[in-house]
C-alpha cells in the first residue's frame, strides 16, 4: 500500500513538473524574447529567441510527461490495453519531440552529428553578432 501511494505520488509529481516546465518555460521564453528585441532592436532574433527558448520548454515538458506515463502504466495492474495506451502516448509524443527539436535545431537529430565543429562554431558566432 505505501509503495503504491508513492508511485501514485511519483506520478503526480512528474505531471506537475511537465506542465510546469512548459508553462514557466512559455514565460521565461516570452522575456527573452523582449529582451532580445530590446537589445537588438530586431524582431527576427527575438522571434528566433522566443521560438528557440519556447520549444525547448515544449521538449522538457513532453520528457516529463512521458516520464509520467511510463511510471503510471508500469506500476498499474498490467493489460494489454494499459501497454497499448501507452504505446500509443509515447509513440505520439516522441513524433512532436522530433519534430519540434528540427523545427527548432533546423536539422534532423540524426543528421546533427554531420556537421563538422567549424560548421558548429561559425554559425554560433554568426547568431552572437546578429
Amino acid at each position: 500500500m505505501a509503495a503504491e501511494s508513492f508511485f501514485s505520488g511519483a506520478t503526480q509529481a512528474f505531471e506537475l513538473l511537465g506542465v510546469g516546465a512548459m508553462a514557466l518555460g512559455a514565460g521565461f521564453s516570452f522575456v527573452l524574447a523582449a529582451i532580445a528585441w530590446k537589445r537588438t532592436g530586431s524582431g527576427e532574433r527575438a522571434f528566433k529567441t522566443l521560438r528557440n527558448t519556447l520549444g525547448g520548454a515544449i521538449l522538457l515538458g513532453l520528457e516529463l510527461l512521458v516520464a509520467a506515463d511510463i511510471v503510471k502504466t508500469v506500476t498499474s495492474t498490467p493489460s494489454l490495453t494499459d501497454a497499448a495506451v501507452l504505446g500509443m502516448i509515447v509513440l505520439i509524443r516522441t513524433v512532436l519531440s522530433i519534430s519540434i527539436e528540427i523545427e527548432v535545431d533546423g536539422v534532423a537529430p540524426w543528421r546533427r552529428a554531420l556537421t563538422s565543429g567549424a560548421q558548429v562554431m561559425a554559425k554560433s558566432t554568426r547568431d552572437a553578432t546578429s
